[in-house]
């Protein structure tokens, strides 16, 4: 037990966040309840961020009840390759995604041919809430199917690589990049087997990465380097995370993004509860730069100013960057 305080009090003093301090001092603190569905619902999140001008993958349909099902004919008619997820999963439980047409039947990311009755099926387990948070039931999404840039062909193991920018009232303050991997079957999810990867935020530069809690520098699968990959439009990604916080109102949040070979960066989803290991990614705690964040709002408000999302993305990345920012 001793060596578990002693340890435990090590990882605080290098700023290290526990998912209690999480909870206490930023999510209770910074995100108002009310405000929670616009980010637990992938479709009102992607409402709100077109009325906002952000860019989402296009939306091609919803799905509510049991007699629409009959409507995903329709819905998918002019397109090959298409999502259906979850309106209020978590962690990627749900999502299914069919990248060609085979014969009158479709071809998952991972390569497997199902029948349209298999996606029918599909779709009722989500109206009935298997896979939302507290298993009420759900609405179904059908979207446009995001291409990863080609940047990412040597990094990543099938499905669509994205980032995660974590944002304390407007400010980002931590970037990770996820890769799938064959054990994740091509989901960017990290407790699926998905490799988290830290990005400077002053360059959009990769670091080290994290692959089932182990260190790592290579992709288990590619066997290429993960570590210092520059990521295209990075000032284009820090710009669109530090605006979610005026789309959605909560100060404490996980902005997801991911980067289409045709459309450029997309806003996926938005999480009031991100995870942890964004930190062994980068090899940092969250608590030291929140507490500089926390400092840099006390400071403006005595002053009365308010920054736009241009000047929080120049402080983060001039406090928080391993290597200066650009002009």
């Amino acid at each position: 037990m001793f060596g578990l305080i002693k340890t435990w009090k090590a990882l605080s003093a290098r700023g290290i966040m526990g998912i209690n301090r999480r909870n206490a001092d930023y999510v209770l603190k910074y995100n108002k309840r009310s405000l929670y569905p616009i980010v637990d619902d992938k479709i009102i999140t992607k409402e709100r961020a077109i009325e906002a001008g952000i860019h989402v993958p296009e939306m091609y349909g919803i799905i509510e009840t049991e007699q629409e099902i009959s409507k995903l004919h329709d819905i998918i008619k002019d397109h090959n390759d298409f999502v259906i997820k979850p309106a209020q999963g978590a962690g990627g439980d749900g999502i299914l995604v069919i990248a060609d047409r085979f014969e009158g039947r479709y071809k998952t990311v991972s390569g497997r041919i199902i029948s349209h009755d298999e996606i029918e099926h599909q779709l009722s387990n989500i109206l009935t809430g298997l896979y939302s948070l507290g298993g009420l039931r759900d609405r179904a999404l059908i979207e446009y199917r995001v291409t990863p840039d080609p940047i990412f062909k040597s990094i990543s193991y099938e499905g669509v690589p994205d980032i995660r920018i974590i944002v304390l009232m407007g400010y980002p303050v931590m970037a990770m990049l996820r890769l799938p991997t064959r054990q994740s079957n091509g989901k960017a999810n990290l407790h699926q087997g998905a490799i988290g990867v830290g990005v400077d935020l002053a360059t959009g530069i990769t670091l080290r990465g994290t692959w089932l809690n182990n260190k790592i520098t290579k992709h288990p699968d590619t066997t290429n380097a993960v570590d210092g990959v520059q990521l295209p439009n990075w000032d284009g990604f820090m710009k669109l995370a530090a605006g979610c916080y005026e789309l959605c109102g909560l100060g404490y949040i996980g902005v997801d993004m991911v980067l289409d070979q045709d459309k450029g960066p997309l806003i996926l989803e938005l999480n009031a509860r991100p995870g942890l290991n964004i930190q062994i990614a980068n090899d940092t705690g969250l608590t030291l730069r929140t507490h500089q964040v926390e400092a840099r709002l006390a400071e403006l408000k005595a002053k009365g100013i308010q920054e736009t999302p241009e000047e929080r993305v120049k402080f983060s990345q001039e406090l928080f960057g391993h290597v200066p920012a650009h002009d």
